[in-house]
């Protein structure tokens, strides 16, 4: 994928039962990104530790340049986050949404992708 996707290396951490977290690894590597899983066997509190909010929760979590990226996020969100360093804790999908990348069905309407911060949570972009 354009834009420096193979540049970019991801520590994904799920749990060592969750499928879904799979397919967006899948995706992640079709791009030309690196990735690593580590198996989680307590996920709630690793997000806890990573102050993700629970509203925003979903299987899997990834670290990458210092930030958090919760669930099904597009690698173009990833790489807008990267490239523009906004001084947020990380971006998130909530939930596990028809569609998004690494889940199966149609994707109904854009994909709202999430910053969060101490401050609060606000709208990223629409992708």
């Amino acid at each position: 994928m354009a834009g420096g996707s193979g540049n970019m290396s991801f520590e994904i951490h799920a749990s060592p039962t969750c499928s879904c977290c799979h397919g967006w690894t899948s995706y992640l590597d079709a791009a030309g990104a690196r990735t690593s899983t580590v198996a989680e066997q307590d996920m709630p509190s690793f997000k806890m530790a990573r102050a993700v909010p629970q509203a925003l929760w979903s299987c899997h979590t990834a670290m990458i340049g210092g930030y958090v990226v919760e669930g099904h996020v597009p690698i173009a969100a990833v790489q807008r986050l990267l490239a523009e360093r906004p001084a947020v804790d990380g971006i998130a999908v909530a939930g596990m949404p028809a569609g998004s990348p690494g889940m199966p069905g149609e994707q109904n309407g854009p994909l709202q992708v999430m910053a969060f911060s101490p401050e609060g949570i606000t709208l990223f972009g629409e992708y």
